[in-house]
């Protein structure tokens, strides 16, 4: 996590700089600023700039800002910028003398709660978090989304969940995949052939077309990777048409990409660099030799190994991306670009 954090008094910045070591020990990237008044005297960064424009920067760059001093004034600060809870960076507040440990902006999504408890951990403040599932104890669907890295696809219905479980309405549970955990009391678990008497209920699925809810939330997994290979110079367009065909044939939504994967005489790829920048998806790729270590029974091109020494790119290097995961769809051709979807074995966790 990358951490900036920010003080405007003598005690806050001897605070700031000692937390900005002991966390810099537990791997977080900090960033460490104070006034200039009491910067050097604790070898802190000078705040070089005003405080507003210095916190849209960090919240454009940062994963979390931790403002040790009045939370009016982190508010005033932060206010220009928070847009959506799914985007925001965690924004926590400590008073000077660590007595309080305060999670005001992205307590569950961005990571702010979990944040003041660190920062407890290492001073003996006081975590203040105000969330209500946290407070009564419930079950929060978005801490659930972030802990198996699952895709929100409706942030309002998310809302509605919350406000079932804490209004103790029955919430429906639905998944495609293995649960490991017992199910919190709070949500009742149903199968396809099942008929749920309540309104809304969580789908963990990568098919958003299935509806077992009335009102169904879904949350995706991030387990597919794609292999692909194509002619040098193919266009962007080509090729997100090609992966985008090819999801809707196998019913996958895009959301559950977790990589790109191909042979890395493709690395520098203008057409598939794009679409993967465009979208926001990890692009890998893997040497021939690692390609043929690939394991199971792969559709065979002897054209494709005279350009590039092996006969299969595309399932190979899904195979190999999902950690020899299950091929759910076999090589697709179509102008030029070759496509394949592989799922990594998953499972769904509660603890």
């Amino acid at each position: 996590m990358k951490l900036a954090m920010i003080s405007f008094t003598q005690r806050g910045s001897r605070l700031c700089r000692n937390l900005s070591e002991a966390l810099a020990m537990q791997g977080y990237c900090c960033e460490a600023f104070a006034i200039k008044k009491y910067a050097g005297a604790h070898q802190l960064m000078p705040l070089t700039k005003p405080l507003q424009e210095w916190t849209g920067e960090m919240f454009a760059s940062c994963d979390a800002i931790c403002f040790i001093g009045a939370s009016g004034i982190a508010v005033r600060s932060i206010a220009p910028f928070v847009r959506d809870k799914t985007k925001d960076p965690a924004v926590v507040v400590m008073d000077e003398k660590g007595i309080f440990a305060i999670s005001l902006l992205s307590g569950h999504l961005g990571g702010a709660n979990d944040l003041v408890g660190v920062l407890a951990n290492l001073t003996g403040a006081i975590p203040v978090i105000t969330t209500a599932t946290d407070v009564n104890g419930r079950f929060a669907v978005d801490v659930f989304a972030k802990k198996n890295r699952l895709y929100i696809e409706n942030m309002t219905y998310a809302k509605e969940i919350s406000a079932d479980v804490l209004d103790e309405k029955p919430v429906g549970f639905y998944s495609d995949f293995p649960v490991l955990d017992q199910i919190p009391d709070e949500i009742i678990p149903v199968t396809k052939e099942q008929v749920f008497e309540g309104t809304n209920g969580i789908s963990v699925s990568l098919h958003t077309e299935n509806q077992p809810f009335k009102q169904t939330l879904h949350l995706i997994p991030k387990i597919v990777t794609i292999g692909i290979g194509c002619r040098r110079g193919t266009d962007e367009s080509e090729i997100e048409k090609a992966v985008l065909d090819s999801l809707s044939e196998a019913g996958v939504s895009i959301h559950g990409i977790e990589q790109i994967a191909s042979i890395d005489l493709k690395a520098e790829e203008p057409g598939i660099l794009g679409f993967c920048e465009k979208y926001n998806i990890p692009f890998i790729t893997y040497s021939k030799d690692e390609l043929l270590k690939a394991e199971g029974v792969f559709t065979e091109s002897e054209f494709v190994k005279e350009i590039t020494g092996v006969s299969n790119v595309c399932e190979r290097s899904a195979q190999l991306g999902s950690l020899g995961g299950r091929l759910i769809q076999k090589k697709k051709a179509a102008h030029g670009i070759t496509t394949a979807i592989a799922l990594r074995e998953w499972s769904v966790e509660f603890e």
